[in-house]
């Protein structure tokens, strides 16, 4: 039985998160299966099947190291000469098949030479992370570095792809789409659980899930909430999850005097009674990759608003979805939309799951 390591930073919660937990727990029976993170304490941690084995750097969360310890981490994994001290230390030879599940410091570490098959996976839309300043610049050299050195390249949308060869054109190495696992299943289940928070009815809710960061554009979310409350397009919505801008949005929240109407509900790890429950999903990214949480959104049958990002991939065969221009008065004519509609018949995706696992083992055994 092969060993196949899958290195991510944590297990706590977000979309690759949930659907490597997902995928491990399908495979578990063809492979002899390692998670490895940098951080410990993931909400999802106590999802993975227990025949699968889940070793991490630090067992502590990274919310729960000291300033110091942050950075000589992110010192440490920014010079391609000491991730050879880490990847000797914690995987040569121990593996068949190496796959850095998540950018950044997995796909950097796995890319040290070795006997060892190795993949790397591209969720998100690299162009659009990379804004020339001298950090991001450093990011760049780094990648185009480590990703050189794969075998095969993983991307989970045709236009996460197209982005990754444009900014990377020289890196000829073996490209393939895969999309993202699903469990339906599972997802159907829980989405019939109690959850603590119970909607208004006196306006249509939006919800969205999604960590609490630049990318995903809650700070124009909020301000575009209290255009049209003003403009009398009376609406709720609620966030679920959280995040280092969570203060700061709060503070926000509370600038605009929107409290009572655009809630922070935190991190739950199970968001979806709160999508179920919701009139309509919105994501309001400013990039992003596949997006799973809209597949999962599609899977309990809600209306959907997206900016216009790669994530549009994930609902091209979705009846019910509304594509709002990626800026402020986009996301403000795209809700002012989906308050003046009748939401129509939905039809859920199908989900070709088993095809999915079928390339993933070929991707591994080829």
């Amino acid at each position: 039985m092969k060993k196949i390591v899958f290195a991510i930073t944590s297990l706590q919660l977000g979309g690759a998160e949930r659907v490597l937990v997902d995928m491990v727990n399908r495979l578990k029976d063809d492979y002899d299966i390692t998670i490895f993170t940098l951080y410990g304490e993931g909400e999802f941690l106590s999802q993975v099947d227990k025949k699968v084995k889940c070793v991490s750097l630090y067992d502590t969360a990274y919310e729960k190291r000291s300033k110091m310890q942050r950075r000589f981490t992110s010192l440490f994994m920014a010079f391609p000469f000491l991730w050879k001290v880490f990847y000797r230390k914690h995987f040569i030879k121990q593996y068949d098949v190496e796959i850095a599940f998540l950018e950044g410091p997995p796909t950097w570490i796995l890319s040290c030479p070795s006997s060892a098959k190795k993949i790397a996976w591209v969720h998100n839309d690299l162009e659009k992370t990379f804004d020339g300043g001298t950090r991001n610049l450093w990011k760049h050299y780094l990648n185009r570095k480590a990703y050189g050195r794969y075998q095969k390249l993983i991307f989970v949308s045709r236009d996460n792809k197209k982005a990754f060869e444009k900014i990377y054109p020289m890196i000829k190495n073996e490209k393939q789409i895969i999309y993202n696992y699903l469990d339906c299943a599972r997802i159907s289940k829980l989405a019939l659980e109690p959850n603590d928070v119970s909607y208004h009815t006196d306006a249509p809710v939006f919800v969205s899930v999604c960590r609490l960061t630049e990318q995903k554009g809650v700070k124009r979310l909020i301000h575009v909430h209290k255009k049209l409350i003003q403009d009398g397009y009376f609406h709720r919505i609620y966030i679920v999850g959280g995040g280092p801008l969570k203060v700061e949005l709060l503070d926000l929240i509370d600038k605009e005097k929107v409290n009572n109407t655009f809630v922070l509900l935190g991190k739950k790890e199970n968001p979806y009674p709160y999508i179920k429950n919701a009139d309509y999903f919105i994501l309001a990214s400013h990039y992003e990759g596949y997006g799973m949480v809209l597949a999962e959104a599609q899977t309990l049958g809600k209306p959907i608003l997206i900016t216009d990002t790669a994530a549009r991939e994930a609902v091209e065969d979705y009846d019910d979805v509304i594509i709002m221009e990626n800026s402020e008065e986009g996301i403000y004519r795209g809700i002012k939309k989906a308050l003046g509609e009748k939401t129509k018949k939905r039809k859920s995706k199908k989900y070709q799951n088993d095809q999915i696992i079928y390339d993933i083992i070929k991707m591994i055994e080829d």
